[in-house]
């Protein structure tokens, strides 16, 4: 049943990425079930598209001009004087942009930039940490055990393993993005490439 790192470079990850996931990959999945080829795929489909093939892994917030800061918090920046004090100042930006929301505290507080984004699924925020059990050590979010813990969390409490069991892969976008359902396209293709790779030897159908 254990996943190999010849089975994740099938699937679109490369070797690197593969030889340092291989083994979180092995020990959490089968904690929440993610143990059938259909499911397996789903979910390393699902992360790929999310992380860049497991190589971003924490939220960077560096931005170098105004125009995109407002395109991406719009309510949160309501004027391009505001968004340009924030350019190429990742810090301060996350801590505005965050701020009083997902559990964290004001500006001040700092939650924003040490909850930002991180791991496969990119958990955001404090109260999202602490759900996923990593309030006290966000940083370990963006290293391979908590990278797939904490989206292996957000699956199971999803119950994404059943639209997987009938490779409803739109409807998992759905649940993982939201309406936009943003790289819908390239996420069947992941899928069916990473189903290809682990219904090979080793991975139950």
């Amino acid at each position: 049943m254990n996943i190999t790192v010849a089975q994740l470079i099938g699937a679109g990850i490369a070797p690197t990425q593969a030889k340092a996931f291989v083994d979180a990959l092995n020990q959490v999945l089968p904690l929440f079930n993610i143990n059938t080829a259909p499911r397996i795929a789903a979910f390393i489909a699902q992360c790929a598209h999310e992380s860049t093939n497991f190589t971003a892994l924490e939220e960077s917030l560096y931005y170098r001009t105004p125009e995109r800061i407002r395109a991406m918090w719009p309510t949160r920046v309501p004027n391009l004087a505001l968004a340009a004090t924030l350019c190429r100042n990742p810090v301060v930006l996350a801590n505005k942009v965050y701020s009083d929301r997902l559990g964290n505290g004001n500006e001040a507080s700092g939650d924003g930039w040490k909850y930002r984004g991180r791991g496969l699924l990119q958990i955001t925020g404090r109260g999202n940490y602490r759900e996923a059990g990593f309030e006290a050590i966000p940083e370990d979010v963006a290293k391979p055990y908590g990278a797939v813990m904490t989206a292996c969390k957000f699956w199971s409490r999803n119950n994404l393993n059943a639209l997987a069991d009938s490779s409803n892969i739109d409807a998992v976008t759905r649940v993982i993005n939201g309406p936009a359902m943003v790289g819908k396209v390239e996420r069947r293709e992941n899928f069916r490439e990473a189903l290809a790779a682990m219904s090979t030897a080793g991975v139950a159908a």
